[in-house]
């Protein structure tokens, strides 16, 4: 069949510039100047061989001294990999940047989380309070495994260096007037309120480092382990001197001899704003001034979720626990002299020992404390 033009059709397509006509065909022509020349197939064959070989070069040349001559040749996938597997052994090896960094880094549990105590010369010295203290997490239930995550603040020289004769985790406090707080500072003189104020400022500066703590007077006696008896929902929860029920109520009688804190914004403004309302209470303990700050606007609009703990599992001698089979911790609260504190913390240590002791379960509760504490 001929065309209008009288030509034959087209097949629609041409090889090298040839058409097939008149029904005759001719075998198509591939030139070596073509897209497949056979000069360029070699060319690309070469490529991709040079190409490949390359790259497992420096991917088998990974712990190479040689890397580093190579280096300039590496390809942009190999560069990114040695590049994240540096950040990430660069992050793993992060250097403390401070001496507290440095004992926090080292106490810290998988979770950043610390136990925070301070001391000074009179509640470190041999057989007094920091002894104790550590005793009861020897004897306590589940309570030896947290004793390497404490970590001792302390006050003045003589307490840092006893402190470092028995204890991993020191830290000591840089303070120049040491000698006033090294004696055994009595409730609410000068020295105490010295004392309370440098451990806030302290602990203020924890948790702006990332960690969550628990704070822990030296006279509280850890007879189990108070982790599972914490609110999962709680930025800051603190001990009562009187608990009355409801661990929402910031009524409650609080006493910040025990007191957790997680890290976060609400708590770091919370601490701040804390810590610097001291000046506005300047002869105030930092429970009294809790109890001033509480309640105010500021502390709403920061949104801090706070909780108070029932004396049934953070008791104490204000109000002793009422179940020992409960009990995490007893705090010689209500008790003024460190004598009277002494006698009676050894003395809910031998009514502990006496209770673990027992073949039978307990179900009433005698304490023999507050004895000379009353």
């Amino acid at each position: 069949m001929k065309s209008t033009n009288g030509e034959s059709p087209s097949l629609g397509y041409e090889f090298a510039g040839d058409s097939v006509k008149e029904g005759k065909s001719k075998p198509p022509v591939i030139y070596s100047d073509g897209l497949f020349g056979g000069r360029d197939v070699i060319r690309i064959v070469l490529l991709v061989t040079t190409m490949t070989l390359s790259c497992l070069l420096f991917y088998k040349s990974a712990n190479n001294p040689l890397n580093m001559v190579l280096s300039p040749w590496k390809t942009d996938c190999y560069a990114s990999k040695l590049i994240n597997e540096t950040s990430l052994e660069m992050e793993q090896k992060k250097e403390p940047v401070s001496e507290l960094e440095r004992v926090l880094m080292n106490a810290a549990m998988e979770d950043n989380t610390v136990i925070i105590t301070a001391l000074n010369q009179a509640w470190a010295e041999p057989n007094s309070t920091f002894d104790v203290f550590r005793e009861s997490f020897k004897a306590g239930i589940e309570t030896e495994r947290l004793l390497k995550h404490v970590i001792a603040v302390c006050l003045d020289i003589k307490a840092y260096d006893q402190c470092r004769k028995v204890h991993p985790h020191c830290f000591l406090i840089n303070a120049t007037d040491s000698d006033q707080l090294s004696g055994p500072n009595r409730f609410m003189t000068p020295g105490y309120l010295k004392l309370i104020w440098r451990r806030m400022d302290l602990l203020r500066q924890v948790i702006g480092l990332g960690y969550n703590f628990i704070f822990t007077d030296a006279d509280i006696m850890w007879l189990r382990d108070p982790f599972p008896r914490l609110y999962p929902d709680g930025d800051f929860q603190m001990a009562c001197d009187r608990f009355f029920g409801d661990p929402n109520d910031s009524d409650n009688w609080v006493n910040g001899g025990f007191t957790y804190v997680k890290s976060n914004h609400r708590s770091i403004e919370f601490y701040k704003f804390w810590y610097k309302s001291r000046l506005d209470y300047p002869e105030m303990h930092d429970q009294d001034v809790f109890n001033q700050i509480k309640h105010e606007a500021l502390v709403s609009e920061i949104g801090i979720q706070m909780r108070f703990f029932d004396t049934v599992y953070f008791g104490g001698f204000c109000q002793t626990s009422r179940d020992i089979n409960l009990v995490c911790t007893m705090h010689a609260n209500c008790c003024i002299g460190l004598e009277k504190k002494l006698h009676d913390l050894n003395l809910v240590l031998d009514d502990w020992r006496n209770y673990l002791s027992l073949s039978e379960p307990v179900k009433n509760t005698t304490w023999s404390v507050p004895m000379k504490c009353t």
